[in-house]
């Protein structure tokens, strides 16, 4: 097999302890006194695992750190934590971890997975990517001297290098980087090092979540984005049904990539698989073991509301925005935006139109504050207020935001066909 170290040049990062991030060339010195030192530091730690460590690199062993129930009780809580949006305590644990096991890539990347569900509530914020990258390359730095120096954990380091790689893949690829040949580029290497990772069947409820998003996506991502295909002919062909399989049996029985497994099988199911009943199991479960977690709480709202069950989206939806208004941890106008036009419609439904009009208007203005202006929520929240006043007889009114949705909306966008067609229908009645 070729020799990933030979062709990873590019820059890695290092995370401190004082959260300061430092970026080190391959393995080069760097500038800089306070570098050198920092990178001295970091070398050292690095290098030279406990006593323990060091005995185990004599024989292969099945002993290894993330499979170890100590280490998992102690991340128990802090992962908890983390999903449930409490990421000082969360942090204060991995930070325990990092000072106890910082020649390992586990607590870099427990920290950096802290940084991505920062990122995950509202993915047009970029402000916490440079940190996940950094830790994500801490991972990855750290993954390699235990991968290349230390045979025992050549598997496990596999593990985190794949995981690592993989992560850093799905934020390039997010809906507002579309960076795909950076994604494309570290998805190789994440898949490289995830042949190697499965040679220990202890790991296997953790290593199946790459293998299973990728055979999913490796067929999903070519049969909708048929422009990727060239980006993605050196990949092999995965199986879309086996990757529901392992994803599902890495949502039952895996211990760190559970939650993260339930994440992806949820909006599988629902957005691709038209399974929205099994879909909507999860959501509920999720929302329900982390009700601080905005993007669980947004997403079980979304599938109350889909699902018509409007009697219990309502409260579900007003709580989003109550959490808004007090400020809580991740708690924006993304999700206020969701939660706003919901009430809208569920308003509109009741004939209360008062209130309806405010969600609606409180919609757009949560889109506009987060620019997300070409959105389907907000330009039918046009639209419903449109209709609103088409009911209520205000005519002019009515034309107004219709007209306004064409402005606004592309041509072959189906709001701007809807405005429209309702335009139309309203001269031919005058």
């Amino acid at each position: 097999m070729m020799n990933k170290f030979s062709i990873q040049q590019k820059k890695q990062s290092a995370v401190t302890a004082d959260g300061q991030t430092h970026r080190f060339g391959g393995g080069r010195r760097p500038a800089g006194c306070a570098l050198r030192w920092i990178g001295m530091v970091l070398l050292l730690w690095v290098a030279q695992p406990d006593a323990k460590a060091q005995v185990v690199t004599k024989k292969d062993t099945t002993i290894i750190l993330i499979s170890d129930l100590n280490v998992q009780l102690e991340c128990s809580q802090a992962l908890n934590d983390l999903y449930n949006f409490k990421f000082p305590q969360a942090e204060a644990q991995f930070q325990y971890l990092k000072a106890k096991y910082a020649w390992h890539p586990l607590p870099y990347f427990l920290m950096g997975l802290i940084e991505w569900w920062k990122i995950m509530p509202n993915t047009r914020d970029k402000s916490h990517d440079d940190t996940f990258l950094a830790y994500m390359d801490s991972t990855i730095s750290v993954g390699e001297n235990l991968y290349e120096n230390f045979p025992a954990y050549k598997t496990e380091a596999s593990f985190f290098l794949a995981a690592a790689y993989g992560f850093k893949g799905r934020l390039y690829a997010d809906e507002e980087r579309k960076n795909w040949r950076k994604a494309a580029s570290v998805g190789k290497d994440a898949l490289d090092y995830l042949e190697e990772s499965k040679e220990k069947e202890g790991l296997n409820p953790e290593l199946l979540f790459g293998d299973a998003l990728y055979n999913y996506f490796s067929v999903w991502v070519p049969e909708n984005y048929p422009v990727l295909k060239p980006v993605l002919w050196f990949f092999k062909k995965g199986d879309k049904a086996l990757g529901l399989q392992q994803l599902k049996e890495v949502s039952y029985n895996a211990f760190y990539t559970r939650t993260e497994a339930m994440v992806w099988l949820m909006r599988i199911l629902n957005s691709y698989e038209n399974d929205q009943p099994r879909a909507f199991q999860i959501s509920e479960y999720l929302f329900q073991t982390y009700p601080n977690n905005p993007y669980f709480h947004r997403y079980y709202a979304r599938m109350l509301y889909y699902q018509g069950r409007f009697a219990e989206a309502d409260p579900v939806s007003r709580s989003i925005l109550a959490k808004i208004d007090s400020g809580q941890v991740g708690y924006e106008a993304t999700s206020g935006r969701y939660a706003a036009f919901f009430l809208g419609q569920i308003y509109e439904a009741r004939k209360r139109y008062d209130e309806a009009n405010a969600y609606y208007k409180l919609c757009m203005r949560y889109a506009e504050e987060i620019e997300a202006t070409e959105s389907g929520y907000y330009f039918y929240s046009m639209i419903a207020l449109g209709e609103i006043a088409e009911k209520q007889g205000n005519k002019a009114e009515a034309k107004r935001w219709f007209k306004e949705v064409q402005k606004k909306a592309g041509r072959k966008d189906e709001a701007y066909k809807d405005a429209r067609r309702r335009l139309k229908k309203m001269e031919k009645g005058d």
